[in-house]
Parts: C-alpha cells; structure tokens; sequence
C-alpha cells in the first residue's frame, strides 16, 4: 500500500469510527467499583479496578491501585485515571511454573466478529499507554484459551523510566486461528484475555513475539521475559488500553460514565453507593430494607428481598452480603440493633432473593448490603 492509501485509510478510520470497537471495558480505568486501593495481594483472580484482575502465583506481595492522572502522554489523551501495579514484597527468583500477570478476560460471544476458526480470522491492534521503573522488554499476551489454546505474546520496550508512552502492538491471523481448532465458542465463557507479564519462569517462556501459537501455556512470554517483581517498588501502570479489529490502532473510545459502568455491571454489582467500597459495618447508604412478614425461621422465609438488577450479568452470580452495623454478614435488625442470619434463596442473571436463615420478629424493618460477582 502506498503513502497516501495508508493515509487515506487512517484519516477514513479516524473519520467513520464504529462505537463499541473496543473489546475491552474500562480501558481507561474510571469504574471502580470495589475500591480504589487495595494491599498485601498474594493468589489469583483478585480485582479491583472493573474487570482487571491480578493473578499473583509466585511469592511476591502487591498493591493495586487507581491513580489519578495530571499530567503526561495518556492524561493529554484525556485519560483521567490509571491502573498501577506496586512490588512491596519482592520474589527474586522466579520458580519454572510460577508466574504474576495483570489481565482482563474477554467474554467468548463479544468475539464472534473476529471469525476464528475460519480463513476469514481478522488480525487485532492493542494499544495502550504504559510506564514502569523497569525499562527494557515487557511483554503483553492474548490469550485465546476457548477450543484449542492459541497465544500470541508481544514484546514491547520502556525506553524511558517512569515515562507515558503509547504502545501500539499487532496479532496478525495466522494457521492457529484460521483452523477449525482456533474457533471461539459463542457462549458466556471466557473467550481470550489480555495479560500483562510481570513475571514468568521458564515453564511459559516459549513464545515468539507477534506470533499465534497453539502451544498450550508455554507461550505466555518469551525468553526476553523481565522478572518485574523482582524488586520491591517497581511498578507497572496502565491505561487507555483498545483491542480492536484490523491493522489500524484508532484514537481511544472514551465512552461516558453511564455506559461503562452498565458494562461493568454485567460482571459485579454491589448495594453500596458508587463510592463506598463493600465492607462489613459500613453504613446503610443504598441498603436494601426488608420488613419481616411474620415471626418464624427458614424454611417459612418471613423475610425476603428480590433485589433485580438493573443490567443482566453474564451468568448467575455468587452474592456476598454485608451487615450494615455489625461485622457480619446478617440482617441487621433496626429496632433492637440485633441481627438475623441471611441466605440467598435463588440467583439468576436478572437477580436475586435475599431471605433469613433464623428467627425473625413480625414487622421488625431488616436492612443488609450485598455485592454480586458473575467475572470470569
């Protein structure tokens, strides 16, 4: 293709641009619904910031947090906030099969436009703006684990320590997603993720960068793989991530508030007002308050909540639930100041029915706050 056809297809993309191109939400880390810090992260599948989750398999120790952006390349984008990874306890020497990458699992049936599976399979642009402490090779990877596993890891190089700077990273189709193997099913499981590699031994370090392979997990990384947790206070800090069909990497989709918390929500909902992190004893704000029908124990149910959600989530959720005054997980009971065992009686992914699992008193007000998790 010519200078001036590349132009003219990158002015056409930037002029006719398709909402919801991107298949990422809360790319630009605004929705945090769980809370804006939180410390002393070991284990896996521990989110924070809306649909961004740490997987910490080593014997590092982390803190995650939302920052708020003043300046640099992404706050010039208009991007407001960011997604930081702190090192407080470093792993020095990663064993063979440990690893700790920072990802966002994508649902399978957003894929289908990609076409894997097929000769048709489309190549996808990741674009993100990135700093860390660390300079030299990072590495980020798709992981498309629906069918049969195909990674495409990707290296990219911090030239400048704790510097904003704009990636833009291909996967071009090849053979293993073009087989009928590399198909992502069309249902509400977990289509691929995008990972980001703080550190990975030797066991996932097989991949070669821009490149799909069914390798099963040995191609997470590459052997250029930095051990980032290595030390304690580096960092790694993320936002204004895009994954989105085709060659061309297009301006972020900023998206107003609404809309993507509406997303976040198909995945984690919670009682508590937007700014409140769920917790034991934190307060009645957006409780739900049910009034006892009569006095009695399960299975008579005298008191009962239907809380129905405002978005259907992926699948029906594991509720946790919070006592509004008391460190607990009970009803609290408003005239006494006691408090009532609660049970779920039924979830699906439109809502739930909260109800008591001990004595209630007739036309005693009951209160509780309850979050509701459907993530991948």
């Amino acid at each position: 293709m010519s200078k001036a056809a590349e132009l003219a297809a990158l002015i056409g993309s930037q002029t006719a641009l398709s909402p919801s191109r991107n298949f990422i939400i809360n790319g630009g880390m605004r929705i945090a619904q769980r809370g804006t810090s939180l410390s002393s992260i070991t284990g896996t599948s521990i989110f924070l910031i809306d649909r961004w989750k740490i997987d910490e398999v080593a014997d590092s120790t982390l803190t995650m947090s939302q920052e708020t952006l003043t300046s640099g390349a992404a706050f010039d984008a208009g991007l407001n906030h960011s997604l930081k990874v702190l090192v407080t306890t470093a792993d020095t020497s990663i064993g063979s099969s440990q690893s700790v990458q920072l990802t966002q699992p994508v649902e399978a049936q957003n894929l289908q436009t990609l076409k894997f599976g097929s000769s048709g399979a489309k190549n996808l642009t990741l674009s993100f703006y990135y700093k860390s402490n660390v300079t030299g090779i990072h590495t980020v990877c798709i992981d498309k684990s629906d069918t049969t596993r195909a990674t495409c890891p990707i290296e990219f190089t911090v030239s400048s320590a704790n510097t904003w700077e704009r990636y833009i990273l291909k996967a071009v189709a090849n053979s293993a997603v073009q087989a009928s193997s590399g198909a992502i099913a069309n249902d509400n499981g977990q289509g691929f993720r995008v990972m980001w590699g703080l550190a990975y031994g030797s066991d996932y370090q097989s991949g070669t960068s821009g490149t799909w392979e069914q390798n099963g997990t040995a191609s997470f990384s590459t052997s250029n793989q930095q051990n980032i947790v290595g030390a304690a206070d580096n960092y790694i800090e993320v936002t204004g991530v895009q994954l989105e069909v085709g060659d061309v990497a297009t301006a972020f989709e900023h998206e107003d508030f609404g809309t993507t918390i509406a997303k976040c929500q198909r995945y984690y909902q919670k009682t508590f007002p937007y700014g409140t992190a769920p917790a034991q004893n934190a307060g009645t704000n957006g409780s739900i308050v049910a009034v006892s029908s009569g006095t009695g124990t399960a299975p008579n149910r005298a008191l009962s909540y239907h809380w129905a959600f405002p978005v259907v989530m992926r699948t029906a959720p594991t509720t946790t639930t919070f006592n509004t005054s008391a460190t607990n997980a009970n009803w609290y009971t408003m005239p006494t100041g006691g408090s009532v065992a609660a049970s779920i009686l039924y979830a699906t992914d439109s809502g739930i029915n909260i109800t008591n699992n001990a004595t209630t008193t007739d036309n005693y007000a009951y209160r509780i706050q309850a979050t509701v998790d459907a993530e991948l």
